[in-house]
């Protein structure tokens, strides 16, 4: 068995025997236990794989379907891009069980089975080669987080299930349509019908251009919902505030990048001239949620729902790098994915502590609380400044790479995206500075918060690995972003060249690869 198989059946197998474990704790240790192990597996596949090495790595695959001239596969592998994100996976598994470990009390094995199916669903979906693969695991996805937040969320648990579902069941009726679109297409040049990305990769580009754009809006109509992209980001401020503090971490850290990771590899990958002909819409919708993000969490007075707006905006920054179609800018939406999952993560799974002991989310309950709890304020602001983006922690160096894309991109030819998504880095200085402020600083408001516990040893031990991401990644980030160079660099090879042209059909499109 290879890898990859190794990587998704490991919590898979977890997952099918927590139904013999009875016990609340033993199933929890049983879980940490197999998310542990699939981190380790995850860290040999890291360090077996080869930065330097162009194409995907680990490559498995099997025949699944063959009838007549119909052919899908089991094909999976990884390239740097997925590899980090497959390590992110695993590592916050492991961090969000820690964290979470005395959060929830009720259908313990239930939970744990799923949060081990969620994670097998990631996985696949970061390893998938072969389109309908992607699609099935993405679907996965769909089952344990509807039932994550719907039996474990808060009081309004169920219409924020109900949502999520709808909207993400929505956009991915958009990606099946394509999906069976573009192998009827491959069926047409090649004479069999292939959800195959490699082959689908070298045919997609001769397609009509029309063709080409609608099959690139309804790939991006589904990763823009599950980014969330504005204006169809609404699912997410209910998902994150109603969903109990370990599916908030894994939305916030994992699920989201499902989205933009599907721009990246399908849009810009499979249709390079549908990129670059409507990259400017999808730039201004980046701008729009950076910006209006931003906005709506400055008057939030709930803390859950302040971060899950803010996540609206760092998604935003990502996507603007992303369509910037730039190598700055595509480095530095990747090297995001893995900043917000370190930065958002530990912020929501920070607050599930001191939900813990407080029971409420509203801001105005606190005030002063670093003074009766100063360990926790002190991983709190670390937690915060790296999602400001202060110099020296993880997430400046994400936002100066997607800023500076925006900015000498060729595709969208102005530097106004850069200006007005700049602006979202003030704005996120004032709603998480001033949260804070209101939080932690001043005088104790509240007599009843003297009696808030500090962090406990299990907590922090939760907490430092990712204090220790974040201050690596921004003081040495190349020792992270070289795992993704090669194939970022392949991809914006390809992209160079492309310009906006105007729709016409039957024209075949060449992207020009320039090999430096």
């Amino acid at each position: 068995m290879g890898m990859i198989s190794l990587l998704i059946l490991i919590p898979l197998t977890g997952a099918a025997l927590l139904h013999f474990v009875k016990n609340d704790n033993a199933a929890k240790i049983f879980t940490l236990g197999v998310s542990v192990v699939a981190f380790v597996v995850s860290l040999v596949a890291y360090f077996q794989f080869d930065p330097r090495a162009l194409g995907y790595q680990f490559q498995e695959k099997l025949d699944w379907v063959a009838i007549g001239n119909i052919r899908l596969s089991y094909f999976v592998g990884l390239d740097g891009m997925s590899m980090l994100l497959v390590l992110l996976t695993t590592f916050l598994m492991v961090i969000a069980l820690i964290g979470t470990w005395n959060s929830q009390s009720k259908k313990v094995s239930n939970l744990m089975a799923l949060l081990l199916l969620l994670e097998a669903g990631m996985i696949g979906v970061f390893c998938s080669l072969d389109l309908f693969l992607f699609y099935i695991f993405w679907e996965l996805i769909l089952i344990p987080m509807y039932f994550i937040i719907g039996v474990w969320g808060g009081e309004r648990r169920i219409y924020a299930a109900v949502k999520f579902f709808i909207y993400t069941l929505a956009g991915s009726l958009f990606m099946l349509v394509a999906i069976i679109w573009l192998g009827l297409e491959a069926a047409k040049v090649g004479g069999t019908f292939t959800t195959d990305l490699v082959k689908l990769t070298a045919i997609s580009h001769q397609l009509p251009l029309d063709v080409q754009n609608y099959l690139f809006w309804a790939f991006a109509a589904s990763f823009a919902i599950k980014v969330p992209l504005f204006p169809v980001h609404t699912w997410l401020p209910d998902a994150h505030v109603e969903a109990p503090t370990i599916g908030s971490v894994i939305l916030a850290g994992v699920l989201l990048k499902m989205g933009t990771y599907g721009l990246i590899r399908f849009n810009l990958g499979l249709f390079p001239q549908a990129s670059a002909n409507n990259a400017s819409v999808l730039a201004v919708l980046a701008v729009v949620g950076i910006i209006y993000g931003a906005l709506v969490a400055i008057v939030q007075t709930d803390i859950k729902k302040l971060i899950a707006y803010s996540s609206v905006t760092h998604m935003g920054f990502i996507v603007l790098g992303i369509f910037s179609m730039t190598r700055e800018g595509l480095q530095g939406a990747v090297i995001q994915m893995v900043n917000h999952g370190l930065s958002t993560g530990m912020l929501f799974m920070m607050f599930g502590m001191m939900y813990e002991r407080k029971h409420t989310r509203a801001i105005s309950e606190y005030g002063g609380v670093a003074k009766i709890t100063p360990l926790f304020a002190v991983f709190f602001a670390i937690a915060m400044l790296s999602s400001v983006g202060l110099p020296g922690l993880n997430g400046f160096v994400g936002e100066y790479l997607t800023l500076m894309g925006a900015f000498q991109s060729p595709v969208l030819h102005s530097w106004v995206y850069s200006i007005f998504s700049s602006t979202g880095v003030i704005l996120a200085a004032v709603y998480l500075l001033w949260m804070y402020q209101r939080f932690m600083l001043g005088p104790v408001t509240h007599e009843a918060n003297r009696s808030l516990k500090d962090l406990s040893t299990r907590e922090i031990v939760s907490l430092v690995p990712l204090v220790v991401f974040m201050i690596w990644i921004g003081v040495r980030p190349m020792q992270f972003m070289r795992t993704s160079e090669t194939s970022i660099n392949a991809l914006s090879n390809s992209l160079l060249g492309v310009q906006p042209e105007k729709t016409n059909d039957y024209q075949v499109v060449n992207p020009k690869v320039i090999v430096k």
